[in-house]
């Protein structure tokens, strides 16, 4: 087993990265815990990737992965550019993963993730169980010059405390870049919880094909403010517990 404290980096993974508005804004503000605050318009993120090869890290090997959660207020990653995110879902086919990850807090669960494209269209496509849950279909372009670079901050939950790590991140977009759909395939899923209000609404987003980050070596337990977690109470919000 890897040792959750260590760091792990990750070259080059074909990455689709982007964020939507739910059709259900209440459902999605009741899946964060007390003590974190959803962002206004209850903004839901996802990562679909794939890492093809074992040499392309330090010690997670092969393994494909998606993660889902809200966007958070209060809490960004360092810069201000992007919101800090709690994770709800955290779907990888690598066990070795999963232990890692849930040693961390994170909702680790098994299932896959694939990403093919042909000719400019590409279909990434989440599964738990061989059942497809979800499908993002999007038009894809050429990488260029120009590289996205800069940090996540992402929250997860361990022994009754919340805690926090920034990511940092290297990509190379393509473009031009276009979300056509994103269906969430099963109502009776948890997963359902997330879909995106029709028409689609994306806040950000991009596909690279080459797409480097590191995990952290450590975590930060996060103090909420008394008045956040006063103000979260009262909205009847659920506690999630990993």
């Amino acid at each position: 087993m890897l040792d959750p404290a260590a760091p792990q980096l990750v070259l080059n993974s074909r990455t689709l990265f982007f964020s939507w508005l739910p059709a259900d804004p209440d459902a999605v503000a009741a899946l964060v815990p007390p003590g974190l605050t959803p962002h206004p318009d209850r903004q839901v993120f996802m990562n679909q990737y794939v890492v093809d090869d074992e040499s392309q890290t330090s010690g997670f090997g092969a393994y494909s992965l998606t993660y889902l959660g809200v966007c958070l207020a209060g809490v960004d990653a360092p810069g201000g550019r992007s919101p800090g995110g709690w994770w709800t879902h955290y779907v990888t086919s690598s066990e070795r993963i999963r232990d890692y990850a849930a040693a961390r807090g994170a909702p680790a669960v098994v299932g896959r993730t694939g990403i093919e494209s042909h000719g400019g269209n590409l279909v990434a496509e989440t599964e738990i169980g061989g059942v497809p849950l979800i499908r993002a279909r999007c038009q894809v372009g050429e990488t260029d010059q120009t590289i996205t670079s800069g940090h996540h901050r992402y929250f997860t939950a361990r022994d009754g405390q919340l805690l926090s790590a920034v990511y940092p991140f290297v990509a190379e977009p393509v473009n031009p870049f276009v979300i056509e759909s994103v269906e969430f395939l099963d109502p009776g899923h948890p997963l359902y919880a997330l879909r995106p209000e029709n028409p689609l609404t994306i806040g950000f987003g991009f596909f690279s094909p080459r797409a480097s980050f590191a995990y952290p070596g450590g975590l930060t337990v996060h103090t909420p403010d008394p008045g956040v977690a006063a103000g979260r109470a009262r909205t009847g919000a659920v506690s999630v517990s990993a």
